[in-house]
């Protein structure tokens, strides 16, 4: 019998998951220090994408797994030091980048996964909003079947620039009778002040 093989079936934790607990740990007892680090990995394209955007980057986060990772953690650690005590069903993650974070999001907070999607991208019956974007504006949906009434959801994306986004996300849950606990973007651009717009309590974990 190999050792991993031993080891799993006398049941003591692999060598794997010890390396993510060590992980976690170091991540938390560093939160500060960890947030400084993925922030100076975040690059600036000017221009981007229209003429007068500067466009943050979080692409080189995700090329490292260590900082993913700690990405994602740090994510998960917001949400728990705002709503603590409250059960989570629903993570909705908002398109498109914000597919790249919510559904990991939702597994360690033990969660579901909802897209919301631009129009036309969803099969089946689904709710619509539409909303103004800092370029432009655009329509969001969710799946009807996606969401009960009365369940706890949190709303995870990429970036908040002017609010129009994370808005537009929090009126499609209550629409079909949610609790919004908390919205959080991964990046905030302080000066568009977007989280005024927000009608629900928000957090984000970059601020430029």
């Amino acid at each position: 019998m190999c050792c991993s093989a031993f080891v799993q079936r006398i049941g003591f934790p692999s060598l794997l998951y010890l390396k993510r607990v060590r992980l976690t740990t170091t991540l938390m007892q560093n939160v500060k220090a960890t947030t400084e680090r993925l922030k100076a990995m975040i690059e600036s394209h000017q221009d981007f994408p229209k003429k007068g955007i500067l466009f943050r980057d979080m692409f080189p986060i995700l090329r490292d797994p260590t900082a993913y990772q700690e990405f994602v953690e740090l994510l998960v650690h917001c949400i728990r030091s705002h709503v603590p005590d409250s059960n989570i069903d629903v993570v909705m993650g908002l398109d498109a980048r914000g597919f790249l974070l919510a559904p990991s999001v939702a597994l360690k907070l033990n969660a579901g996964f909802v897209p919301v999607r631009k129009e036309g991208k969803l099969p089946g019956p689904t709710q619509q909003v539409c909303f103004e974007l800092e370029y432009g504006k655009d329509v969001f949906e969710i799946q009807k079947a996606a969401l009960k009434e009365g369940q706890n959801v949190v709303i995870v994306d990429d970036l908040i620039a002017t609010g129009g986004s994370m808005s537009a996300a929090c009126q499609l849950a209550k629409k079909m009778g949610c609790n919004v606990l908390v919205c959080l973007a991964a990046i905030e651009l302080v000066e568009l002040d977007g989280k005024s717009k927000v009608q629900a309590p928000f957090y984000s974990l970059l601020q430029f």
